[in-house]
């Protein structure tokens, strides 16, 4: 992870199912580096293979699901906590 004009820009190796969440404050940007995820709405699925990207608008639940091991490029607001509640969220190292 690194920063970036006040956002935190993550790639990150993903694979089975993250927690239902939402982001009350921010938008929540996903890149397809390698791979292929399904981002999990509660009316549908909108999934995303290598070079696709979608932006889930604040509020809207959604959970990433990864079949196989799936690369992904991440950006957010620094502090942003992954899982919407900094109580649960991953730490985050800086490099």
């Amino acid at each position: 992870m690194t920063e970036f004009n006040g956002h935190d820009v993550m790639v990150v190796k993903v694979v089975g199912e993250f927690n239902w969440h939402s982001h009350p404050d921010t938008d929540d940007f996903f890149l397809v580096l390698d791979g292929e995820i399904d981002i999990q709405l509660r009316d549908r699925v909108v999934t995303l293979k290598k070079g696709e990207m979608f932006v889930v608008p604040k509020d809207v639940e959604h959970r990433p699901v990864a079949r196989t091991e799936a690369h992904l490029l991440l950006i957010e607001p620094t502090g942003t906590p992954n899982t919407g509640d900094a109580a649960t969220a991953k730490p985050r190292k800086v490099i």
